[in-house]
């Protein structure tokens, strides 16, 4: 699966191309601006972008009126069509987001409900009883997403209603040539739908990637070979600010181990679960965060561990923003363009290094040296090894253990070509990389200062990464990564 060796890019476009929260009925050509950013991506070393709901909504995009139609505050059918060829054409991938368990009451179907009762041909695509009334007294009780009766649950046991679905998707596929699905809720979805959908999408096309977002329970239970390609990781999610914030770094071992250890009763061994430290759900990782130069290390662990990692818009260059207790408004803003800094180098860098790297992208997990602020942790393949390394302290710290041998070289040193995020780094805030890495040493990173070189300074010699040779000890610098390949 062409997923599992790449990185993710999440945009909520409804937010990101500055539309209004409400529909309002009028039509405005927003998408384009996704579009615009296809070289950014590219150069970022994107893969694929997850682009939350973009079709026909009363409010956020989840609440659905129509599925073959782009909202009217995003544009048209066509204008996505030309986002979708300059992302392709830019060698990104396009994901969506199958808002399938609910609609929102002014889906079409749901208002033909609304105004013939009994007589609507779709009374039975709902979850409804006439013998009682909603909270809107539409005459009719019906069953809403977790008590949210603005969302109306979807009877997917319903074959009619799995028939518009699959329709829907072989739309997306022909039309706007989509390359897979994020799938909304999908612990809440009916697990023969799933089915059916894995099998359709094999089928019309080959490859098409199915990732669905669930927030706890057993992910075997939907990812697996009839069903779904992999799902969010929110037990890392967690563990990652969470080890931290406390400086406990036995929280984020002591998941991966479970998760992917070699031994036996390890639950989820050989599959490739969606990674991320933020989303458009979450506080930001730059605001959760309690010592923000934890914030290139906590990348550091993203990208070395397994999984398919998946960066939330903005948070490359370490943007921030707290989830409020009624909205999450705060956290979807729009940005007129990118805004790269020293930490999105930093991430440009971990995407590029782990693209190229087996181990990091298909081999198996083991837990090395465990402190309450050192960590390093093994990832193996038949093609080669690589040590992940991370000290969370502010002072060096030199690990002791048997298993430091050998001859290595820290890939985040190694050579990359320069980009060129075009005119946005021009135009960044000179103050925004502020506590953030170098490709060689987090610790060696300074906040972004006054002084900064001039347009025609002359640049430093690059050199290639001396190896190291490891006798039972690594020396690791304050607040660092260290991705040690072996030779």
């Amino acid at each position: 699966m062409w997923a599992y060796n790449e990185t993710f890019y999440q945009i909520y476009p409804i937010g990101f191309c500055g539309a209004p929260v409400h529909n309002d009925g009028v039509t405005a050509h927003r998408i384009l601006k996704i579009g615009e950013w296809a070289e950014y991506l590219q150069e970022l070393g994107i893969g694929s972008i997850i682009l939350n709901p973009i079709f026909e909504s009363d409010n956020h995009g989840y609440d659905t009126r129509d599925f073959k139609k782009i909202d009217c505050r995003l544009g048209t059918n066509d204008d996505f069509k030309k986002v979708c060829q300059q992302l392709h054409d830019h060698n990104v991938k396009i994901m969506l987001d199958g808002v399938f368990n609910h609609v929102g009451r002014g889906f079409w179907a749901f208002k033909d409900v609304q105004e013939k009762k009994w007589d609507s041909p779709y009374k039975d695509w709902f979850k409804i009883n006439f013998d009682g009334n909603s909270c809107y007294n539409d005459g009719f009780w019906y069953q809403g997403w977790e008590g949210h009766y603005e969302l109306v649950e979807l009877n997917l046991q319903n074959p009619a209603v799995v028939d518009y679905l699959l329709e829907c998707v072989k739309m997306w596929i022909d039309e706007f040539e989509i390359d897979g699905l994020r799938l909304d809720v999908a612990y809440s979805l009916d697990h023969n739908f799933m089915r059916r959908l894995r099998s359709y999408c094999d089928q019309i096309k080959p490859g098409f990637a199915l990732i669905g977002e669930v927030l706890f329970g057993d992910y075997n239970l939907i990812v697996n070979d009839e069903m779904l390609h992999s799902c969010t990781n929110y037990e890392c999610y967690k563990g990652i600010y969470s080890s931290f914030n406390s400086m406990n770094l036995f929280e984020i071992a002591h998941s991966l181990n479970r998760q992917f250890g070699p031994e036996q009763w390890c639950i989820y061994r050989g599959k490739h679960l969606m990674t991320f430290v933020d989303n458009h759900d979450v506080t930001r990782i730059a605001s959760i965060l309690t010592n923000k130069k934890h914030l290139p290390l906590a990348y550091g662990i993203l990208f070395g561990m397994p999984g398919i990692p998946c960066i939330y818009y903005g948070s490359e260059w370490g943007e921030e923003g707290v989830k409020a207790p009624d909205n999450d408004y705060a956290l979807r803003p729009c940005f007129d363009e990118p805004k790269p800094n020293e930490l999105t180098e930093f991430i440009r860098h971990l995407i590029a290094v782990r693209r190229t790297s087996d181990p990091l992208c298909n081999g198996v997990y083991r837990n090395v040296v465990i402190t309450n602020h050192q960590l390093i942790f093994e990832r193996k393949s038949d093609s080669g090894r690589v040590l992940v390394a991370v000290n969370a302290s502010d002072s060096e710290y030199t690990a002791n253990h048997g298993e430091l041998q050998g001859t290595y070289v820290n890939m985040l040193e190694e050579e990359l070509p320069d980009a060129d995020f075009s005119k946005a780094a021009d135009k960044a805030d000179a103050n925004a990389s502020e506590n953030v890495t170098s490709k060689a040493d987090v610790s060696a990173a300074e906040p972004a200062s006054d002084a900064a070189p001039a347009a025609d300074a002359e640049e430093p010699v690059k050199k290639s990464p001396e190896p190291v040779t490891l006798s039972g000890q690594l020396v690791m610098p304050p607040y660092s990564v260290q991705y040690l390949r072996a030779l």
